[in-house]
């Protein structure tokens, strides 16, 4: 299936199982800017819609009703996705509004939802840091929870942990981070090494500890 396709199916399903202003924001808000979010970014990631819910209404601490881009909820969490344009997020918005829009997204993080936004600029014109941003947000949970684990997120999110942590790096790191056993943190260590991204280092006979490459880094995007 195509993207047209698919996105056509993904909207016309979620339209037939909405009534009254849920119906009427996804028409309205569903636009331009959204789907090419979709087309740009999430479909060359994912390859389909699954979990992914377009203006999905959300309720601020007053219980006043609010909507985000899309939603992505699965059994490892809740994410909030926002495309947001230059124009009407930030040139247009008075001080109140960027209160709001700050308190609001500190309000869903403390009722664990994971906000993530990206600007339609980037959306538009430079969509692979978009898709690298989004990939290393929601990978660990991916590969944590077995949903999705393709060798290319794994190695993303290993080569993201050996950045984060500013040192070399161990299995054990691995073993913590994915809750791995040793010898699956080990063999993907290897597998690093033989690609040439991350370097061996040897204490006495073994190897235990591994350092990025100068290299390395750009894997991630």
């Amino acid at each position: 299936m195509d993207f047209e396709q698919a996105h056509k199916e993904f909207l016309d399903r979620h339209v037939s199982l909405r009534q009254g202003e849920r119906k009427g924001r996804l028409l309205r808000g569903h636009q331009y800017a959204e789907k090419l979010f979709l087309q740009n970014v999430w479909w060359p990631l994912f390859g389909n819609f699954d979990r992914l819910h377009p203006e999905y209404e959300i309720y601020d601490w007053n219980r006043k009703s609010q909507f985000l881009d899309f939603a992505f909820i699965a059994p490892f969490g809740r994410f909030g996705l926002e495309c947001d344009g230059f124009q009407s997020h930030v040139k247009d918005m008075d001080r109140e509004r960027f209160s709001y829009a700050l308190n609001r997204d500190t309000f869903l993080t403390g009722m664990g939802w994971k906000m993530l936004h990206f600007s339609f600029d980037d959306v538009q014109n430079r969509p692979e840091i978009c898709r690298t941003l989004l990939q290393l947000a929601v990978a660990p949970y991916l590969i944590r929870n077995k949903a999705v684990s393709p060798p290319v997120l794994i190695e993303k999110e290993v080569l993201r942990l050996a950045w984060g942590l500013g040192r070399w790096i161990r299995p054990k790191d691995v073993c913590d981070h994915l809750e791995v056993d040793f010898r699956t943190a080990r063999k993907w260590l290897r597998s690093l090494v033989e690609k040439g991204w991350l370097q061996p280092i040897a204490r006495g006979r073994d190897i235990r500890y591994y350092e990025l490459n100068a290299t390395a880094l750009k894997q991630l995007w």
